[in-house]
């Protein structure tokens, strides 16, 4: 089993927000043609600004899909996204993984189904992430990608303006595209500092320690990033057993049958073969925290988090969501 770690920081390429015949940044915000003052768009930014949060940062919230004598109306992935306190748990390292996929989700199909509230909570606690990574210098090319993604989706949407795809008005998004492209920027000039610390190094552990400490990554890119840190740990990552655990743990026997890579030497080069199945299959998710539903009361909230349920046995009636399933809770 590969238990999942926080990402290192790599030596990645810098993303391509948007190709560049289509995605063009000048052409895109040329080809607006929206005529508004500049006092006006300087009020849209303020308001862009404001952190008031219309949200209630409940532990569980009781998801219903329809009405019923006892409860009226339904709940949306809007409300959900508003009332479960995401802002705290971005700060639990458990957790953290988790909602940051769930606003990559978001970000590629799901922003327009959110309320205009909803929208404006989605970009305070994408704010608090970045935030987040910027002071402690980890995650950071998980960030990268969610920033690229969400500017991605962006581009697209707002020359649909005018197509009620988005809410507010589209000097608001016009900033938030222009915020983000700064976060990204950021992002992309962090310097990690060694720090000042004499005492035991990785390098200094026993190769069988250090070969077990690197089989509990989950992301082949921490493994290339790690064996750029030091020449030993360069011949340590490239360890061919290291790769085919790797590729057993993410992909089915079927899924590596159908995409097997022989070296020169005529073995299995698992390294290629791991590359080349994330290219055509996803990975399989872990999270050291995720949310769960109780079946018997359809309840919604954090593992290990107390909720009035009158099942015998609560425990038992707990299902864990991943971040996919939980937007599928709410397509009615």
């Amino acid at each position: 089993m590969v238990p999942g770690a926080p990402a290192l920081a790599g030596g990645l390429a810098e993303p391509c927000y948007c190709s560049k015949e289509v995605y063009n940044k000048e052409n895109l915000f040329n080809s607006l043609n929206y005529d508004v003052a500049a006092k006006k768009r300087k009020k849209d930014m303020l308001n862009s600004k404001t952190k008031t949060q219309y949200f209630h940062q409940e532990k569980w919230i009781y998801v219903h899909k329809g009405s019923t004598k006892e409860r009226h109306g339904y709940c949306t992935l809007g409300e959900a996204f508003n009332r479960l306190d995401f802002s705290t748990a971005i700060l639990d390292s458990r957790r953290f993984n988790y909602v940051v996929r769930l606003l990559e989700l978001i970000a590629k199909s799901q922003l327009t189904s959110l309320s205009g509230i909803a929208q404006k909570n989605f970009m305070n606690i994408l704010e608090k992430v970045v935030l987040k990574v910027l002071e402690d210098q980890q995650n950071i090319r998980l960030i990268r990608e969610l920033l690229q993604t969400l500017y991605t989706s962006l581009c697209t949407l707002v020359q649909r303006v005018g197509k009620s795809v988005l809410v507010g008005n589209i000097n608001m998004w016009v900033y938030r595209m222009e915020t983000i492209l700064h976060w990204q920027q950021q992002l992309n000039n962090i310097q990690i500092t060694r720090p000042a610390f004499k005492g035991l190094t990785f390098t200094d552990l026993p190769l069988c320690l250090q070969l077990n400490i690197m089989q509990r990554l989950s992301d082949g890119r921490d493994l290339v990033s790690l064996g750029q840190a030091a020449p030993d740990l360069h011949v340590l990552s490239e360890d061919r057993l290291l790769w085919k655990k790797l590729c057993q743990y993410h992909f089915s026997e079927r899924q590596i049958r159908r995409r097997l890579i022989l070296s020169d030497k005529g073995q299995l080069d698992w390294k290629k073969m791991y590359f080349k199945l994330v290219r055509c299959y996803p990975r399989k998710e872990q999270y050291g925290d995720t949310l769960q539903l109780c079946r018997h009361c359809h309840i919604l909230s954090w593992k290990g988090t107390d909720h009035p349920c009158t099942a015998n046995n609560p425990e038992s009636c707990s299902v864990s969501l991943s971040p996919q399933d939980f937007i599928n809770l709410f397509k009615f």
